[in-house]
């Protein structure tokens, strides 16, 4: 199963979680006031805005709390400002890793996501050492018990550009800024999503085969994605099933 996908999958799990959600809406909303703060509060003419509201609409964030998000980023209420920097690194194996965050204090931030790598194996590398290999893509997954004809009609039709197999899931991708037009598109032709994200794909993948690198690179990601600073993460990983069910 692939990086980003596969954990793409385990966030949609742990997302069922109440914590789990608050805190992805606690991102949400800092990624919203960020949009709005850089290019206005309305989404018909900021596309980032707009990008920003249909995610967190696809996460079922409330009218009521992105309302507020787009009132602090216009500055109608109070606000943090907040910086946008994106760290990369190595995780065990050579697996590489870009960390996208929003903070308020640049030193908290950086030593925060220093130690996650460190704690588990990885390390921190130069801007440019790994970004080089990853584009932003639009990836939707949906269960393998649909048929893959219906799906590759549907994803198709909506304006993807390629429906492939992944494990238990079919891979949608697609343009990042239609993601969100083309899971609607999914959800009314009767196909379940598990999950739709705009993302970073690497265009090169690394093999891990060995059970206690796939454990640190995981943990690696989960300790990134549990600060509230962090908004991304992404990898290009590829472990294998059999490999993540020892894990679970």
């Amino acid at each position: 199963m692939s990086g980003h996908s596969k954990w793409a999958t385990i966030k949609h799990k742990k997302g069922a979680a109440d914590k789990a959600r608050g805190k992805l809406f606690n991102k949400l909303a800092r990624q919203i006031e960020v949009a709005a703060r850089a290019g206005g509060t309305d989404v018909e003419t900021n596309a980032s805005l707009r990008t920003m509201v249909q995610k967190a609409k696809a996460g079922q964030m409330t009218k009521d709390a992105i309302d507020r998000a787009i009132k602090r980023g216009g500055g109608e209420t109070g606000g943090a400002n907040y910086e946008s920097i994106t760290y990369e690194g190595y995780a065990p194996g050579g697996v590489a890793l870009l960390v996208d965050v929003l903070t308020d204090n640049r030193n908290r931030t950086a030593s925060d996501v220093r130690n996650a790598f460190s704690k588990f194996g990885g390390a921190m590398a130069e801007p440019g050492a790994v970004g080089w290999q990853f584009t932003r893509r639009g990836l939707i997954l949906v269960p393998s018990k649909f048929d893959e004809d219906a799906v590759m009609a549907a994803a198709l039709e909506a304006g993807a550009e390629d429906v492939e197999a992944d494990g238990d899931s079919w891979r949608v991708l697609t343009e990042s800024s239609a993601v969100y037009d083309i899971q609607d598109a999914l959800v009314a032709a009767g196909i379940e999503v598990q999950s739709a994200e705009s993302t970073m794909v690497s265009s090169n993948t690394i093999e891990v085969t060995n059970v206690d690198d796939a454990k640190q690179i995981l943990r690696i990601m989960d300790m990134l994605e549990d600060n509230d600073d962090v908004q991304d993460v992404y990898a290009n990983f590829d472990i294998d099933e059999s490999i993540m069910q020892e894990i679970e």
